[in-house]
């Protein structure tokens, strides 16, 4: 197996791990798994740059790569809904959207059919990535007993619910609505691409 899709598998080993960290009681792992969600998150950069850089590029990596990303990020968004931070039917609204469009993107690559990807989709991705390490950042920070001492009101204006709560719910139309314009750019190649698969 080629060394980025071993990073892509390294990335989905690390999610549970990340996922079991963060929901714990205990700061230190708590701290400790925003360090693996980080490690996690630089096997998708490395992982891509080598694969253009050396052209180590699969079809099992093209399905794999931005799947495993997805699995990533929807896991730690959901663990934040367990700790009653966003809601659940926001995270659920952007997860079925990126994980739709993900596998309708492979299923297309496998048939040799080209999307077309507007740069909204790409300003989606950051809104998405920019909030989640928002979160991480500002939550793991306060588990540190000196820093939520010394700082707890800012920790509590950062993380009001109430901020939190309309940011998410842009973050989660625009998602909607970048999923939406995507299934409408690419309306007559879906038809095309389930028609001659019947």
């Amino acid at each position: 197996m080629l060394l980025p899709n071993q990073l892509t598998v390294l990335r989905i080993i690390l999610t549970p791990i990340f996922i079991v960290l963060f929901l714990s009681d205990d700061p230190l792992l708590i701290q400790i798994s925003l360090g693996v969600f980080l490690a996690a998150a630089l096997t998708d950069w490395y992982d891509g740059w080598l694969a253009r850089k050396f052209n180590y590029i699969t079809e099992w990596g093209k399905f794999m790569d931005p799947l495993a990303d997805k699995i990533l990020t929807s896991t730690a968004f959901f663990g934040f809904v367990s700790l009653g931070i966003l809601e659940f039917w926001m995270v659920l609204v952007i997860v079925v959207r990126d994980f739709l469009i993900t596998l309708l993107r492979a299923y297309a690559d496998y048939r040799k059919v080209s999307f077309t990807t507007s740069n909204l989709a790409k300003w989606k991705t950051f809104s998405q990535m920019f909030f989640l390490y928002y979160l991480l950042i500002l939550y793991t920070l306060r588990t540190v007993p000196s820093l939520n001492q010394n700082y707890a009101s800012l920790f509590e204006s950062l993380l009001n619910q109430e901020l939190i709560f309309w940011i998410m719910l842009a973050v989660t139309l625009f998602t909607l609505i970048t999923g939406i314009t995507y299934l409408f750019s690419n309306r007559f190649l879906i038809k095309a691409l389930f028609t001659r698969a019947n």
